[in-house]
């Protein structure tokens, strides 16, 4: 992700290139096309939202719906690390989609961002009610009516013809308390017509060339990068030690009646981790 000034560093944004982080995610929650779009655009919002926070700070977008996904959460660090899930994960598509609209799919409800600061014994959080049932949409509202600050927001998910995702990017704009209202109508113009992010990508155009080329008129200076990268503490060790908490009485019912050998798999990233009978019996002797 590059970090990038324009206007005199009066606007400030990013721009994301997370197709690697896209399709670990798709392949480690094994989801289809509209899964994947709609969880898709989900990490990269997260991502975006990773240059928001520092240190050890954290910050979380939640969407809780009455549409078919049910709802998506996805946690990311101020070290790009981001892992997130959709509530349902197996859509019902009973015709070859028309469109990639997801809309329908997450209908109506409410988009939430929570902070967690190093250091705060609370998480602060703020929430609008969904207006368009488009994550870049309702971020932007968000940004409006949560935090009265006026921002843009792109996410775009290319798929080639076999369903593939080869290219998968974000954009930002945030006006910075500074910035010059004279700009900013040619800067939403510039916005609007901004070509499909994702199929940039996907044709091997770099971050840092798509800023310097579509906003060249606003002078843009490119301040820093940061990594953005699906990422999980779960772990073999992580999940051991709850199944040892567990008490003998309900390790002794697995151990009767199975399922055999004991399969857990993270709702967050979708990781799973086998454990067999013999290393089942363990954790009764405790």
């Amino acid at each position: 992700m590059d970090i990038f000034l324009l206007g005199g560093g009066r606007y400030r944004g990013s721009v994301l290139n997370g197709t690697r982080m896209v399709n670990q995610m798709r392949a480690n929650h094994d989801l289809g096309i509209m899964e994947t779009l709609i969880l898709g655009h989900a990490y990269l919002a997260a991502g975006l939202l990773t240059g928001l926070v520092k240190g050890n700070d954290r910050i979380r977008l939640d969407v809780t719906c009455d549409g078919p996904v049910q709802g998506i959460s996805v946690d990311s660090s101020a070290r790009g690390e981001i892992r997130g899930y959709l509530r349902n994960s197996r859509l019902q598509i009973d015709s070859p989609l028309q469109s990639f609209d997801t809309a329908p799919f997450i209908g109506r409800g409410t988009l939430s961002v929570t902070r967690q600061t190093e250091g705060s014994k609370q998480p602060v959080s703020g929430h609008v009610r969904l207006q368009h049932g488009a994550l870049a949409a309702d971020l932007a509202n968000y940004f409006l009516e949560s935090e009265q600050k006026p921002s843009a927001v792109a996410l775009s998910i290319h798929f080639d013809r076999t369903g593939t995702v080869t290219g998968a990017g974000a954009l930002f704009i945030q006006a910075l308390p500074e910035s010059d209202q004279s700009i900013a109508g040619e800067l939403d113009a510039t916005v609007a017509a901004l070509p499909s992010l994702g199929s940039a990508l996907a044709g091997g155009e770099t971050t840092a060339h798509f800023i310097n080329t579509h906003f060249t008129a606003f002078e843009p200076e490119i301040i820093g990068s940061r990594v953005a990268e699906m990422s999980c503490p779960c772990g073999q060790d992580r999940f051991e030690r709850y199944l040892r908490s567990l008490p003998a009485h309900e390790i002794n019912s697995i151990l009767a009646e199975g399922p055999l050998p004991v399969k857990v798999t993270c709702h967050y990233c979708g990781s799973t981790y086998i454990y067999e009978e013999e290393t089942v019996q363990t954790f009764v002797a405790r």
